[in-house]
This record gives C-alpha cells, sequence and structure tokens, in this order.
C-alpha cells in the first residue's frame, strides 16, 4: 500500500524535522542582517536565537519575523525596551530573554541550534564563541578577535569537541575554498586581499588629518564603525593574518598581504610550483555566509553573477608598512605570540573607540597600541582567565595612555 502524508502534516515535520536550527549573535549588525537574508532565501533554517548589544528596535523586528526561543541583549534596561518595542509591532508570542554575557552564552550554547553564527564586534564574542565549540557547535565565524585573542585555547576547544569553525569573514571564507582538496603541505603561501580603504592613495599627512567621515567612508564595503576604521588602518588585515594563522595553521612567514582596490580577488593560495589559486566573486557578504551555512554543499545563491565586463582591470599592489604600521604591529604580535595578539586587540579596540570620539587623530591609533605591546610582558596562553585578564591589563594600559596624550595636548 502506498503512503501518503497531507500537505499541512510534511509541512509541520518539514518544520520541526528537517529545518536546520541556527543561531545569531549580533543578528542586528552588518554581518547579523545579512545572515537573516540568507536565511530567508535558503528557506531551511531555524532561528531560535538571536543575540544583540543596543538596537531593541531592529531586534524586535528580527524576533516578530524569525519567532526566536531566546533573545538576548546587553542590559536589563535594553530588554525593557524591547519588550515595549515588541507591544508597538503587536507581538505577543514573548521569548526568553537573557542579558549581558550570560545571555550571548545562552544563545551560543542552547540545546537546539546546531550551528552558530559569531558575529558580535570586538572581544565581546570571546566567551560566548568558545562556549560554543567546547558545546560540540559548529561555528560560522565572523568575529575574529576571538582568534586573536586566544586562537591556541580556540582551535583546541575545537578539536577536542568535534566541533568546527567556518570562517565568514570573505578573505578566510575565500581561502577555506581555496584549499578544499590540497594537501597543506603542497601549498607554499596563503595571500590575504585587501581593498586598501579609504587613504590607499593618500598621503602619510592627509592621514594624520582624516576626520572620522573620511575614515569611515570605505571605498567597497558597508560595514559597522569599528571595522570599518581597522579597515582604514589596515588594522583589520593584520587581524586576518592572526585569524589566518589559527584557521589554517601557516606561520606568519607564510601568510602575505595585497593590496586589491577592486575586492573581485577575496584571496589567493600560491602552490609550490608556483600556481596560483583565487576565489572571485561580487562584493557581498551573503556569498561567505551562505557558504558557510551550507558547507560542504552548495546551494543557488540569491546574488548575480559576477560580470567580468565591468572589471575590465584587476590591480594588485604590495601594502605600506610605512603609511599603516598596525599591519605591522599585527604581524609582530603574530610572531611574538602568547599573550602579545591579545594586547594588541585590546589597545587597538580602546584606540579606535577613542578616534570615533574624537578624542585622538587616526594616526595616533598605531601610537597608543605600540606603547601598550612595548609595556607587556608576554606570557603563554595558559586558561580563559589569563587571557581575560591579559585583555583587561591592555585596556587600563590603553586607557592610561589615552590620558597622557590628553594632558600632553591640553598642555600644548
Amino acid at each position: 500500500m502506498q503512503f501518503r502524508i497531507s500537505t499541512f502534516v510534511y509541512d509541520n515535520l518539514k518544520a520541526d524535522y528537517f529545518m536546520k536550527a541556527i543561531s545569531i549573535l549580533g543578528s542586528t549588525g552588518s554581518i547579523g542582517c545579512n545572515t537573516l537574508k540568507v536565511v530567508e532565501h535558503l528557506g531551511d533554517f531555524k532561528v531560535v536565537a538571536l543575540g544583540a548589544g543596543r538596537n531593541m528596535t531592529k531586534l524586535a523586528e528580527q524576533t516578530a519575523r524569525f519567532q526566536p526561543e531566546l533573545v538576548s541583549c546587553e542590559t536589563e534596561e535594553c530588554a525593557e525596551t524591547f519588550l515595549r518595542e515588541l507591544h508597538k509591532l503587536g507581538f505577543s508570542n514573548i521569548p526568553k530573554i537573557e542579558t549581558g554575557e550570560k545571555g550571548l552564552i545562552a544563545a551560543a550554547t542552547c540545546d537546539e541550534a546546531e550551528t552558530i553564527v559569531s558575529a558580535t564586534v570586538g572581544a565581546v564574542g570571546f566567551v560566548p564563541t568558545l562556549r560554543a565549540l567546547e558545546a560540540g557547535k559548529r561555528v560560522a565565524l565572523a568575529n575574529k578577535e576571538t582568534l586573536v585573542m586566544a586562537g591556541e585555547l580556540m582551535t583546541k576547544a575545537a578539536r577536542e569537541n568535534k566541533a568546527e569553525i567556518l570562517p565568514v569573514d570573505s578573505e578566510h571564507n575565500a581561502l577555506h575554498q581555496c584549499l578544499r582538496g590540497e594537501s597543506a603541505s603542497e601549498v607554499k603561501r596563503l595571500i590575504l586581499t585587501a581593498s586598501g580603504g579609504p587613504f590607499r592613495t593618500k598621503s602619510k599627512a592627509e592621514i594624520e588629518n582624516a576626520t572620522r567621515e573620511q575614515a569611515l567612508n570605505h571605498p567597497n564595503w558597508k560595514m559597522g564603525d569599528k571595522i570599518t576604521i581597522d579597515s582604514a588602518t589596515l588594522m583589520n588585515k593584520g587581524l586576518e593574518v592572526i585569524e589566518a594563522r589559527w584557521l589554517f595553521g601557516f606561520s606568519a612567514d607564510e601568510i602575505s598581504v595585497v593590496v586589491h582596490p577592486q575586492s573581485i580577488v577575496h584571496s589567493m593560495i600560491e602552490m609550490i610550483d608556483g600556481s596560483i589559486i583565487a576565489q572571485m566573486g561580487v562584493t557581498d557578504m551573503r556569498h561567505a555566509i551562505q557558504y558557510a551555512l551550507t558547507f560542504p554543499d552548495r546551494k543557488e545563491s540569491c546574488l548575480p553573477s559576477l560580470d567580468f565586463a565591468k572589471f575590465s582591470t584587476l590591480t594588485f599592489e604590495e601594502p605600506d608598512f610605512d603609511k599603516f604600521p598596525c599591519l605591522a604591529l599585527a604581524y609582530r604580535a603574530l610572531k611574538t605570540g602568547g599573550t602579545m595578539p591579545a594586547v594588541l586587540n585590546a589597545a587597538n579596540e580602546i584606540a579606535v573607540q577613542a578616534f570615533l570620539d574624537g578624542k585622538i587623530r587616526l594616526s595616533e591609533i598605531p601610537k597608543i597600541i605600540e606603547s601598550v605591546m612595548n609595556a607587556h610582558e608576554t606570557q603563554i596562553v595558559s586558561s580563559l582567565e589569563s587571557v581575560l585578564e591579559t585583555d583587561g591589563w591592555a585596556r587600563n594600559c590603553a586607557i592610561m595612555k589615552l590620558e597622557i596624550l590628553e594632558k600632553t595636548a591640553s598642555a600644548n
């Protein structure tokens, strides 16, 4: 006898048994919003948790649309605002609400979620992402700072708990695609491409006096403020070099950076026989996000195909370490190892925020970072606590350096 199932029952079975459960940390940011667009396009993911910071209007809209079982926000005050925003939307199916780091950890480790998209900005995503790996989750990683701070701890947790780390950063996602099926022993080096940011063709003097608005005017990508400033100083590329070391197991000397203003070649690998394998595509983060969510499968994209006729010229050039000293500082931190990358990251976060707040010039960001690095006595990364202690020390040190700068400026 042929077994038949009604459409209604099948649809419910599909929702309960065939959809993949996903949790998104940083859902209201650029990567988080794009992830939800990809989820809508694919149609076979169920959003079970959303973690956000302070944008409660956006979080309420996402909650009403995707109906997660759990949401996380920064503070209790944010939670109250979130409830008011839901009420304005007429949405009555209130999810469980958590706050602070505890809330992000809850979203990162909820039992139902198979894939965790780690898309928070900065060190706030460090502990939740580590907990997700310890829980054996597949982590689609956009929060590069977690690997910069403690790549050894992160990769160890992934190995021991049979968890996966799939890169969402366009450059590392491209490297992941280039390395598929290749033997590591036959790869000579990894080549990360950089757009060069808004100051690629500017002089050191022009960079010195750059305004906040100029630094935030990225030529190719629309991103959050912090990562956009990092792109302007090339610190973002430096952080990516450190991230690549932990994702793929190559040394600092085996990871190169090349400036590619068109951002069509997202990254490349060079084989020992001189062959170059490149990954190319349109300038849109949804490609990398979808690849990470569907790996090892590929699914049809909602993005247009790359139109080669529009790009008659693709150019490449060496990065200028003199104009962009943050890149050199990142290489130094990686080669030093231990707790130094965590110091680099923490000092950079403090300095970038100070620039965004109008307290320092863009050119003073690397000066603050270097002075904090010079003051640090590097230790081995032995535990989560040691990383957090180093992070706190570096932030306090950077704040002290800022105060000295402010006093010197006011005295003059």
